[in-house]
């Protein structure tokens, strides 16, 4: 029975469809963020989400006073950190020890670990009062060594150093050159550490909720994941490909097929 030249259009005409379909881009509904927020005033995070002190962190403190001769001996922190991850240089500052110590000088072992840097800096300026070291004393205690890392599916994954010591997710997706159209925005996953236990929190950036969340404001450390779309997967194990040869293989024989009977 010869085929209709209809009919072999037909034919021809599935498989491009079927590859299109396969070929399709990711839903604009899950490529946004805040889908259908609308005009409106988000009420501001309740509690203090000041970064707290861990263990490892490297502190600078610097401290100042009228008399200049009184404030040398605490100002000359004598380690080195082994450096920044990837082999960045040294930086000088106190390390927390893993004990939550820090070697301050004349005060000797101060825990520093599990407190914000407001309540450290209190600290050490009452001691130093209260001991009459130093009259007045103006106390700074800064990260040396605040950093977070976005990994997964964004164009510019790696760790980077934070120098306002204060980051959004939002912001570290940004350096991180926002995440692809193959990453998933309503399940990223943040990874934090604190007292040395670990605490996993999936988020989801589609939801106006993340703006209150208090974990949207990064701490130290912070690790951020965005997982990949199922076409990310099904890309990179070269599943596309594979049915791009197949319609291409099905296609070229109903081209020849329709050349040879209507011959």
């Amino acid at each position: 029975m010869i085929l209709k030249k209809d009919y072999l259009r037909y034919i021809f005409v599935v498989p491009v469809l079927i590859c299109c379909f396969f070929t399709s881009c990711v839903s604009t509904q899950k490529s946004v963020y805040f889908k259908n927020l609308p005009d409106t005033v988000i009420a501001p995070v309740k509690g203090n989400f000041e970064p707290v002190i861990q263990k490892n962190d490297v502190l600078q403190i610097i401290v100042s006073s009228m008399n200049p001769e009184d404030v040398v001996v605490f100002n000359t922190p004598s380690m080195a950190s082994p450096g920044t991850a990837g082999g960045g240089p040294q930086v000088t500052g106190y390390l927390v020890s893993e004990q939550g110590f820090i070697e301050y000088p004349v005060l000797g072992q101060v825990k520093a670990a599990g407190l914000t840097k407001e309540q450290l800096t209190t600290y050490l300026r009452d001691e130093l009062n209260n001991r009459k070291l130093m009259r007045d004393p103006v106390v700074s205690v800064r990260f040396l060594n605040y950093r977070v890392t976005v990994l997964g599916e964004v164009s510019r994954p790696g760790v980077f150093a934070i120098n306002n010591e204060r980051m959004s997710i939002m912001e570290a997706l940004g350096i991180a050159g926002d995440i692809t159209i193959y990453g998933k925005k309503d399940n990223v996953l943040l990874i934090r550490e604190v007292d040395g236990q670990r605490t996993i929190k999936r988020l989801n950036l589609n939801d106006d909720d993340i703006l209150s969340s208090p974990y949207y404001y990064l701490q130290s450390n912070d690790v951020v994941y965005v997982e990949p779309t199922k076409a990310r997967v099904a890309n990179a194990s070269g599943n596309r490909q594979t049915i791009s040869i197949i319609l291409s293989s099905i296609s070229l024989f109903v081209i020849i097929l329709d050349r040879l009977i209507l011959n």
